[in-house]
């Protein structure tokens, strides 16, 4: 109910904060004083409750809920891409024993101390790596004027659930970080985005995407792609499952991988060797030294 046009900004460079739209709203709220023998105005609390959350009736059989702000733009988001980039989606398992076994070594790195240290870390290197490898697949299609633009940088956009709905932040020049660099920008973007803290400019500019559904304990699925993005990778859910290792059936820490990419500028070769490239940094995890 409030009139962001209204709104005095008190952040920075003319941004409105939390707090000045919490202000407004309380001033909406409060009554106007009135003259004797005025009747009083009807204020912002007296009247329907446009941005209310709708509460359950226990004895209805069903609930409205609105679509509106972050949930909304999702959608329309989404649809978008569905119906305008065709896509294509590619598979592999893979047996990550060993990024498992780096991870811990990782956490026990001075050099690491106090970072946050995951697979998902790894595998936003494995990622980063191939992408280095494989430069073409870090593109956009620029449909006004019928081009492929190759992007020489990597703005590394990670899918976050959150209380408002799904968004995508992105990690500016992931490329060009270090692994510590690339966990500090990693655990910031996701503590930032539960906070419901994350700027619009945060989520402008991606140019791939991981989307972890396997800390849902998710096996794999089918991405969307981000519009204006030619691929994203969803991570399923590591398992110990059985896998034949050295020519013996052993148990393994095994997971899927998924790559959906815009079949008008990735072809099926270029994808292919994307997948790949990340399932092998995963499977022998050394490479992200002799490759990188």
């Amino acid at each position: 109910g409030v009139d962001l046009a209204a709104v005095v900004p008190s952040g920075p460079d003319g941004v409105i904060t939390r707090e000045d739209v919490h202000a407004a709203a309380t001033s909406v709220r409060e009554p106007a004083r009135q003259a004797p023998g005025q009747q009083p105005q009807e204020s912002a609390s007296q009247a329907p409750a446009e941005a209310a959350a709708p509460q359950a009736d226990p004895s209805a059989r069903e609930t409205r809920i609105p679509i509106k702000g972050v949930r909304k733009a999702t959608a329309q988001a989404m649809v978008g891409s569905a119906f305008t980039a065709p896509h294509v989606t590619e598979f592999v398992t893979v047996d990550v024993t060993r990024t498992m076994k780096l991870v811990e070594k990782l956490k026990a790195d001075p050099d690491m101390a106090g970072l946050r240290v995951n697979p998902l870390l790894l595998v936003a290197r494995a990622l980063l790596l191939a992408i280095r490898r494989n430069p073409e697949i870090n593109a956009a299609w620029d449909e006004e004027s019928q081009e492929i633009v190759v992007k020489h940088y990597v703005n590394l956009g990670i899918a976050a659930a959150t209380p408002r709905g799904l968004i995508v932040p992105n990690i500016k020049d992931a490329d060009s970080l270090s692994l510590a660099g690339l966990s500090t920008a990693l655990s910031d973007l996701v503590g930032t985005a539960r906070e419901g803290r994350t700027s619009p400019a945060a989520m402008r500019g991606g140019t791939v995407t991981i989307t972890n559904v396997g800390v849902f304990g998710v096996d794999t699925g089918t991405p969307i792609l981000n519009p204006g993005e030619s691929a994203i990778l969803a991570v399923g859910a590591i398992k110990p499952q059985p896998w034949v290792h050295k020519g013996k059936v052993k148990p393994r820490q095994v997971t899927t991988l998924a790559l959906s990419f815009d079949h008008r500028l990735v072809d099926g070769e270029l994808g292919s060797k994307v997948l790949a490239d990340i399932a092998a940094v995963l499977e022998q995890p050394k490479r992200l030294l002799t490759w990188g």
